[in-house]
């Protein structure tokens, strides 16, 4: 079965995340940081930015996939796979910036909320779907049934 939301998805995720690396990989040859943040505030942000995408994308790709195997996809779920990724070039972009402003506040919040989204939308669905009796369900009409004693 192919799963084009979570694909689309994750193949933007992981060009973000490389985009998110050469964001760091580019300041440490200037700034002469082999390893760490070298107590450089620009370097510990981009850092950041990243480390808190690499955090956060798995779980998100995760319910992501499941619920799309899980019901199809959906307008719905498009459009919180987009938000989703929206949300972290957001991040991203306000991370670059001191304190708690707009970009930083609205990608983590549009983040969150997709996050919950799809975690309320993977726990309804596990909770609404037929309960199996008899057998394994495969896939939808196909069933491994169970050997009897």
């Amino acid at each position: 079965m192919i799963l084009p939301i979570t694909l689309t998805v994750a193949g933007a995720a992981a060009i973000l995340h490389i985009w998110l690396s050469l964001r760091v990989s580019r300041l440490r040859r200037p700034l002469k940081i082999g390893v760490g943040d070298g107590g450089n505030e620009v370097m510990l942000r981009r850092m950041r930015a990243h480390g808190n995408f690499a955090e956060n994308v798995p779980i998100f790709l995760i319910l992501l996939g499941l619920i799309e195997l899980a019901q199809g996809g959906n307008l719905w779920l498009w459009g919180a796979a987009i938000a989703f990724i929206l949300a972290r070039i957001l991040h991203a972009f306000g991370m670059d910036r001191p304190g708690g402003n707009f970009l930083r506040v609205a990608g983590i919040a549009i983040s969150w909320l997709a996050l919950l989204g799809l975690a309320i939308y993977a726990i309804l669905i596990a909770y609404q779907s037929p309960a199996i009796y008899e057998g394994i369900q495969i896939s939808p009409g196909q069933r491994a049934e169970a050997v009897r004693s």
